[in-house]
């Protein structure tokens, strides 16, 4: 044997040759970290204690009147009691209907574009860092924008301009979210499906789309949360409406004020009438709900896939 082998650990008082477990516990680096476990859980807790205030604030404040009368009545004068918000929820649903249905598309179609048709152009660099930088600019900013290209050229706030501020406001997400989802199929599914002869549209329509299509609905439903909640976009395109967005012969105007759940909480939540301070908290819930079930939603296809 080499006189330079490595040492063979010493025995223990013992001499059962092996290692002092309770010594080893006790050393200065087991120590610590046990102490900087116990400080990471503390302040996770600490974190935490916002979260569930809010959350119990706005269960026992809101769910004093959660009721079928929510849901199906205006809101009513100040001053009078009852009334509901289902303007506001109706509101809400149609603009974020309009705003799903004008950037789900294009955002697909774009990140098809940045990962399968043109990856690696300078104009697939350019959407990517647009949409990059689109993601980070502030909501009331897309308010302003859409304010002065379409409520001062029309003179009429409007669901349609809220839904496309909105949609402004879901493009980068879905681009960015399915542009993930895309890269993340194997290359080998797409060189199979080219080498047994289809197009590349084919491989993009019938297989790396449907692939990937669990990752883009998250991705989709996300962008559908942010929506839902947001205010200040609304304020300035689309305002609000203490009325439904039909008139009084049935017809949907999609031209006028349209209300909306943020909008109502915003509206209520700063006035002297008790009444109207608790339909916001009931919309708060209601909106709350709304994003929670979306969340769900968007996990669970997430881990079906």
């Amino acid at each position: 044997m080499s006189a330079h082998a490595n040492p063979i650990p010493a025995a223990d008082s013992h001499g059962s040759g092996k290692i002092d477990l309770d010594q080893a516990a006790a050393s200065p680096r087991v120590i610590f970290n046990k102490f900087m476990n116990g400080v990471a859980f503390l302040l996770a807790i600490l974190a935490l204690i916002p979260l569930f205030s809010v959350l119990y604030m706005v269960i026992v404040k809101g769910g004093a009147r959660f009721g079928i009368p929510l849901f199906v009545e205006l809101p009513p004068q100040a001053g009078m009691v009852g009334g509901g918000i289902a303007n506001a929820i109706i509101g809400t649903f149609v603009m974020v209907g309009i705003a799903s249905v004008l950037s789900v598309p294009i955002g697909i179609l774009s990140a098809v574009f940045l990962t399968e048709l043109g990856k690696g152009t300078k104009v697939a660099k350019i959407i990517q860092f647009g949409a990059k930088i689109l993601s980070g600019v502030p909501s009331v900013l897309m308010g302003v924008f859409i304010y002065g290209i379409l409520v001062v050229v029309t003179g009429q706030f409007s669901a349609i301009a809220g839904g496309l501020a909105l949609a402004v406001l879901m493009l980068p997400i879905v681009i960015l979210s399915t542009e993930k989802a895309l890269l993340q199929v194997p290359r080998n599914i797409r060189e199979a499906s080219l080498g047994l002869g289809a197009t590349g549209a084919q491989t993009v329509l019938r297989v790396t789309l449907p692939a990937a299509m669990p990752s883009i609905i998250t991705g989709v439903m996300l962008a559908v949360s942010r929506a839902a909640g947001e205010t200040a976009p609304i304020l300035f395109t689309a305002l609000y409406s203490d009325y439904f967005i039909w008139n009084n012969a049935g017809q949907v105007t999609l031209n006028q004020p349209t209300a909306s759940m943020a909008a109502l909480i915003y509206n209520n939540s700063t006035v002297p009438y008790a009444n109207l301070i608790e339909l916001a908290w009931a919309a708060s819930l209601v909106l709350m709900l709304l994003v929670l079930i979306t969340n769900v939603i968007s996990n669970f296809v997430a881990r079906a896939k």
